[in-house]
């Protein structure tokens, strides 16, 4: 799991597409857990809740440059 002042670092557009790159992992994720295949499900909890930190920090940055 990465910290918010990670993300704070991180370019609009480069943590747009990390998000971007989450979702993909979690879409991922969830079809091998369906299947199970999938070995750890604690891993989509820490990746949604990464994705919603994310975000935040994309709105936050958003409202300020606004």
């Amino acid at each position: 799991m990465a910290k918010p002042a990670e993300y704070r670092e991180m370019a609009a557009d480069t943590l747009a597409a990390k998000i971007k790159e989450m979702e993909s992992q979690l879409f991922t994720g969830r079809m091998q857990a369906t299947m199970g295949k999938l070995e750890n499900t604690a891993g989509l909890r820490g990746l949604r809740r990464d994705i919603a930190r994310s975000k935040t920090v994309l709105h936050e940055k958003e409202k300020k440059s606004a």
